[in-house]
C-alpha cells in the first residue's frame, strides 16, 4: 500500500515576506490565508450520489438492539458500505444527497450523524472496526485526476475525524490520509479551513491532539518496531504538520479561538535538535526541505527562546572570536572581560549612565550581562543584574519621569506624545528588554498586547533606516486594551442612530496635550474643516486610532523598536507571536510555588531543616496575591519567566547572627 499511494507535498501555501535584506535568502512562516474568490479554483460538477435514508435515531436504535442481541449484521452492513468509498460517505452523512453546499459557510456534512457513527465504532466487534480500516484504504488507493470535489473535500472531513487514529496500529493508514490532505490545492485548504472550524469544540481539540500525538509518536515511537523505517516514511511528520495548520488556520480565522494557542505547541519538540531546524529553515526558507520553523505555532516558547538565545549567543560568540584573534595578532593581553557585558553605575546617576554605558558598549550587547555598582563589593551571580533591572524599570515608568503614561482603567503603561529632540531613553528602555530576554530576567512591566504586536512589525529590523517601522494595523479592538473609556465613545460614535454631524460637532481635527499644552492635529489635510457624519465616521475613527496608536508616537517607538532589535537582531523572531514576545519579557503569570520549592537551592540549610519546612509550609498555603509578592519581592518580578521556575534560581541561604547583641 505504502508503494501505491502517492502525492505530492511540495506545496507553497502562504505569501513571501519581503526580504530582509537584498543579500538574505527570504524566509516566512506557512499560513493557510483566506483567498479573494478570484483566485479559488473551480471545482468540476459533482457525481451523483445514491440516496441513503438512515437517521441519527434509527442508526442509534440499530446499535443498541445489535447489543443486546449480539446480532450485527445490519450495523455491519452499515459500516461496510459508508465506508467503501468517498461517494458512499457522502451518501450516508450528506444532509442532502445531491445538494450543492459550495460555500465555505456550510460544509452540508450531518455533524450530529458522523458523531454518532463515530462515537459508536470503537464499541463495535473487531470485525467492523477492520472493515472499515479496510473501506478507507480502498478509498485512498482510488485513482484521482483533476482537482477534487467538493464531496471529495467532505469525505476528507469526516474520515479525519476518525477515531482509530488514536491507535499506532492504524497509523500508516492515517498517514496516507494526512498525505492526500496536505497535497490538496491552497482553495481546497481554504474550504476545509472554514469547515473545520464549525466543529464543535471537543471534537476540534481530539483531532488536534490527535495529530500531535501522532507526530510525537513518529519522532519517538515506545517501540521502535512499532512502525516502518523513519527513512521510509519521511513524510509522515511534514503531511500531519500540514494538516496541523490547517486546524490552526480554523482557530485563527474563527470568531473567537475555539482553543488557546498554547494548546498548537508539541512539547515534544523540546527534546529534538530544534538549531538543526531553524538553520535549515534559515538556509531554505519556504522551499521543499521541511522545518518545524515553517510551523511556528507548534514550537513552545520555551523552544523559541532558546532558538533566540543561541542565535544571539553565536552571533556574540563570532563578535568575541574576531576580538580575540585582533588582540593575539596584535600582541596585547587577553583580557577575560572581553566575554561579557559589563554595566558600571553610580546608583545616584543610576539611568544616566545606563544610558551611557549601553550606548557605548552596543556592540557588546549579546554578550553575557553582568552589573557593578560602584563603589560597592561584590561579584554579580545574578542577584545585581535583577536589581540593576528592577531599580530601571522603576525609575523609568514613574509618572514623575513622563516617558510613559500609566493609563488607569486599563492598568497599563504607554507612550507619551510629547516631542524631543532626542530619543535615546526610549531606545535605552528597548534595549532593557531585550537583554532581558537574552539574560532570562522577567521584567515587571505593563504594556498592552499592541505593543508587542508594533514591536513585531516587521519581525527583523530592516537594513534601510529610513524604512517605515512599527506601524501595526491599529483597530478599535486594539485602542479597547489601552484607552478603554475612549475606544467606547468612539463605538457609540459609530452606532449612534442621530444627526451625527449636528450632535456630536466633529471635525478631522483632535486635541492633544503636551506637556501642560494642547495642541491640534488634522487627521488629513484640511481636517480642520471637513465635519464628521455619518457617511465618513468610520474614516474619523480609523485614522484617530492610527494616530493615537502609531503617529502620534512614531518616534518615540521607532527609538524603541530599535533598541529591542538591536539586542534581539534574530530571525527567530519572525516565529513569534505578540502574545509569546509578552511572555518572553515579562513571563508567566501562572505560579506553581511546588515547582519553585522543588528548584530552590540551600546555602547553609538542607531541604529536610525544620526552618525549611517550616518556610514552604507557610509559602504554600499562601493565597496566591501573597505567593505573587513573596515572588516580587524575592526576583522583582511577580511573574515566571519562560522555562518555568528551574529558571528562577532562588536560593535560601543561613546567615549567621551573633545572639549577644
Amino acid at each position: 500500500m505504502t508503494a501505491t499511494l502517492s502525492s505530492t507535498l511540495g506545496l507553497r501555501h502562504g505569501r513571501e515576506l519581503p526580504p530582509i535584506c537584498s543579500d538574505v535568502r527570504q524566509k516566512q512562516r506557512i499560513s493557510i490565508d483566506t483567498l479573494p474568490p478570484e483566485v479559488k479554483a473551480p471545482f468540476p460538477s459533482d457525481p451523483v450520489i445514491p440516496l441513503r435514508t438512515k437517521t441519527t435515531k434509527e442508526f442509534q436504535e440499530d446499535v443498541e438492539r445489535a447489543v443486546q442481541s449480539g446480532d450485527w449484521r445490519e450495523v455491519r452492513e452499515f459500516y461496510l458500505t459508508t465506508f467503501d468509498s468517498f461517494i458512499e460517505i457522502n451518501a450516508a452523512f450528506k444532509r442532502e444527497a445531491n445538494g450543492s453546499f459550495n460555500t465555505i459557510d456550510d460544509s452540508g456534512v450531518n455533524a450530529k450523524f458522523v458523531n454518532a457513527v463515530y462515537d459508536a465504532l470503537l464499541s463495535t466487534p473487531q470485525d467492523i472496526q477492520k472493515s472499515v480500516l479496510k473501506g478507507i484504504i480502498n478509498s485512498l488507493l482510488r485513482e484521482w485526476k483533476g482537482p477534487r470535489t467538493k464531496d471529495d473535500l467532505r469525505a476528507y472531513l469526516i474520515l479525519v475525524q476518525n477515531p482509530q487514529y488514536s491507535s499506532t496500529s492504524t497509523y500508516v493508514i492515517y498517514a496516507h490520509l494526512l498525505r492526500q490532505i496536505a497535497a490538496l490545492s491552497e482553495a481546497d485548504h481554504h474550504f476545509l479551513v472554514h469547515w473545520l472550524k464549525k466543529l464543535s469544540a471537543r471534537r476540534f481539540r481530539q483531532l488536534v491532539e490527535r495529530l500531535l500525538q501522532f507526530i510525537s509518536t513518529r519522532l519517538f515511537p515506545a517501540e521502535p518496531d512499532e512502525l516502518p523505517p523513519l527513512a521510509k516514511c519521511s513524510w509522515w511528520i511534514p503531511s500531519a504538520t500540514k494538516v496541523l495548520g490547517l486546524f490552526n488556520a480554523a482557530n485563527s480565522v474563527s470568531s473567537s479561538p475555539i482553543m488557546p494557542f498554547t494548546d498548537f505547541y508539541n512539547i515534544t519538540l523540546e527534546h529534538i535538535d530544534f538549531m538543526e531546524e531553524y538553520r535549515t529553515w534559515q538556509n531554505y526558507g519556504n522551499s521543499n526541505r521541511f522545518s518545524f520553523c515553517q510551523f511556528p505555532f507548534i514550537l513552545s516558547t520555551v523552544v523559541k527562546k532558546a532558538i533566540i538565545q543561541k542565535d544571539s549567543e553565536q552571533q556574540m560568540i563570532s563578535q568575541a572570536r574576531q576580538s580575540l584573534v585582533s588582540k593575539v595578532s596584535r600582541r596585547q593581553r587577553v583580557d577575560m572581560n572581553l566575554l561579557f557585558l559589563n554595566i558600571k553605575v553610580r546608583r545616584a546617576q543610576l539611568l544616566s549612565d545606563s544610558l551611557d554605558e549601553l550606548m557605548r558598549k552596543r556592540c557588546d550587547l549579546k554578550k553575557k550581562l553582568r552589573v557593578t555598582f560602584v563603589g560597592e563589593a561584590g561579584l554579580d551571580m545574578g542577584g545585581l543584574t535583577k536589581e540593576w533591572f528592577l531599580l530601571l524599570v522603576r525609575q523609568i515608568f514613574h509618572t514623575d519621569y513622563g516617558m510613559f503614561t500609566y493609563m488607569k482603567d486599563s492598568r497599563c503603561h504607554w507612550f507619551s506624545s510629547w516631542k524631543c529632540d532626542n530619543y535615546s531613553e526610549f531606545q535605552l528602555v528597548g534595549t532593557l528588554m531585550g537583554l532581558a530576554v537574552y539574560n532570562s530576567i522577567a521584567l515587571d512591566i505593563h504594556f498592552p498586547l499592541y505593543c508587542y504586536r508594533k514591536l513585531l512589525t516587521p519581525p527583523t529590523a530592516p537594513c534601510d533606516q529610513n524604512s517605515v517601522i512599527g506601524m501595526a494595523t491599529a483597530t478599535l479592538d486594539d485602542l479597547q486594551q489601552i484607552m478603554p473609556e475612549l475606544a467606547h465613545g468612539l463605538g457609540e460614535l459609530l452606532s449612534y442612530e442621530g444627526n451625527v454631524e449636528e450632535d456630536f460637532y466633529l471635525t478631522f481635527q483632535v486635541f492633544q496635550e503636551e506637556m501642560g499644552m494642547v495642541k491640534s492635529f488634522n487627521l488629513k489635510p484640511g481636517g480642520d474643516k471637513i465635519p464628521v457624519t455619518k457617511q465618513n465616521r468610520k474614516e474619523y475613527v480609523q485614522l484617530y486610532v492610527d494616530f493615537l496608536l502609531n503617529k502620534s508616537i512614531y518616534k518615540q517607538f521607532a527609538a524603541f523598536y530599535h533598541g529591542f532589535h538591536s539586542v534581539c537582531a534574530s530571525d527567530a523572531l519572525m516565529l513569534l507571536r505578540p502574545e509569546e514576545v509578552e511572555m518572553l519579557v515579562c513571563g508567566s503569570p501562572e505560579l506553581d510555588m511546588s515547582a519553585l520549592q522543588k528548584a530552590a537551592q540551600y546555602e547553609g540549610y538542607s531541604k529536610t531543616d525544620s526552618t525549611v519546612r517550616c518556610f514552604w509550609d507557610v509559602v504554600l498555603a499562601f493565597p496566591p496575591e501573597l505567593q505573587k509578592k513573596l515572588l516580587h519581592f524575592a526576583t522583582g518580578s511577580d511573574r515566571v519567566p519562560v522555562g518555568g521556575m528551574a529558571d528562577l534560581n532562588f536560593k535560601i541561604s543561613k546567615i549567621e547572627v551573633p545572639t549577644d547583641w
